[in-house]
């Protein structure tokens, strides 16, 4: 068994959960074992992107002890349409 923490930032703050996973398992099966899905139904594994330490990662990779997956929630704006716009707003 190896240790691993799976994190998520709903906007309002951080969950942080540590989960104890065999040794050669993914990021699904860390997801999946901390019970954030049930926490969190707005999750949506299909949709979202997960990581490790900010690099974007699949769900089949494998998990290294202390790794920390992250699941990324979507973008609310396109960063280069909100930098187009500061940019007209500040007159460049």
């Amino acid at each position: 068994m190896i240790s691993v923490q799976v994190c998520y930032s709903d906007g309002a703050g951080v969950i942080l959960l540590e989960v104890r996973v065999p040794l050669g398992s993914t990021l699904l099966h860390a997801v999946e074992y901390s019970g954030i899905l049930k926490q969190l139904p707005e999750i949506n594994l299909a949709t979202q992107k997960v990581g490790v330490f900010g690099k974007l990662k699949s769900l089949e990779s494998q998990l290294h002890p202390n790794d920390r997956v992250e699941i990324y929630r979507p973008l609310l704006a396109d960063p280069m349409e909100a930098r187009r716009r500061r940019a007209v707003k500040n007159g460049r």
